[in-house]
């Protein structure tokens, strides 16, 4: 689903990238992923147990939230030493906010 080609003006919104935007809204479409997001955003990086402790939800659950927003290319995880820790993609962040503008 990641894309790198910037969308410019509405003509470019074309089928796939109504495909992509839906998919993206989707991702977002749960308040717990975007408070995730959120989270993401004023700490640069997080590990799952700070996210737990920050939210506060089961580890399972948070797991299950992390896992829809790497499927939709807006969250990277990276190993860490033992653990992983997960960071906004903003090459994806960029694509999102380029397709909303193309509506």
């Amino acid at each position: 689903m990641e894309h790198q080609d910037p969308i410019h003006d509405a003509s470019e919104l074309d089928p796939t990238n109504v495909q992509e935007l839906g998919e993206l809204c989707r991702a977002l479409g749960n308040p717990v992923r975007v408070q995730m997001m959120r989270l993401l955003m004023e700490r640069g990086s997080c590990i799952c147990r700070e996210m737990v402790e920050a939210l506060p939800l089961a580890q399972s659950t948070v797991s299950q939230h992390l896992k829809v927003l790497k499927e939709a290319h807006l969250v990277v995880g990276r190993v860490d030493g033992p653990r992983r820790s997960y960071s906004i993609n903003p090459s994806q962040l960029k694509h999102f906010k380029a397709l909303v503008q193309a509506l």
